[in-house]
């Protein structure tokens, strides 16, 4: 028997909402799939909320920023693309991956949405994985990432989900570069 762990909860949950295409699967359902009972997916997690935070975030990694990541990489070395270049193609990517990811994958979208977009001190933990890369790109060497959490907030109605209706407007892009002119000249 495989070893029960808080990643192969959240592979499970994961793979039962794709194969299901709902979000409202069943904590039994999972314990069901593992081997396990309900109570024993409490060995690994507080409640109920702590493990569907766990399944929005792992999906956000994966799906957004590891793709983001991939696709328009930073560093501090690449002289062809100056920082703000690198900065500005990194944030277009994240919030396409954003949009992206409302369009292809709505349940998952939806679960984020409602576990970590829908509160702050989650979303906040999350997002530190991109605060670290913008700190790091802009060499801030900022301890609690202040001035990379300002430059991603300031984006935020191309990734936040009440905001997702507009994604599709004709001036998105004409939007985003506006605001990166505003942004631009203080990072």
């Amino acid at each position: 028997m495989e070893k029960i762990n808080r990643e192969k909860i959240v592979d499970v949950a994961s793979r039962l909402i794709a194969e299901t295409g709902r979000t409202d699967v069943s904590l039994s359902l999972i314990a069901d799939a593992l081997g396990i009972t309900h109570g024993a997916l409490y060995k690994h997690f507080e409640n109920k909320q702590e493990i569907w935070e766990a399944v929005a975030a792992h999906w956000f990694q994966r799906h957004i920023l590891d793709h983001v990541n991939q696709t328009c990489p930073l560093s501090t070395e690449n002289i062809d693309h100056p920082m703000k270049v690198q900065l500005h193609d990194w944030l277009w990517a994240f919030v396409n991956a954003k949009k992206a990811a409302y369009k292809t994958d709505p349940q998952m979208f939806s679960l984020n949405t409602r576990y970590i977009d829908s509160n702050p001190s989650t979303l906040r933990r999350v997002l530190q994985p991109a605060y670290q890369m913008i700190d790091h790109l802009m060499g801030y060497e900022d301890p609690h990432f202040e001035r990379a959490e300002t430059i991603l907030s300031a984006f935020s109605v191309f990734t936040l989900p009440n905001f997702k209706e507009t994604w599709d407007w004709p001036d998105y892009q004409e939007r985003f570069e506006t605001m990166w002119q505003l942004v631009s000249s203080g990072v």
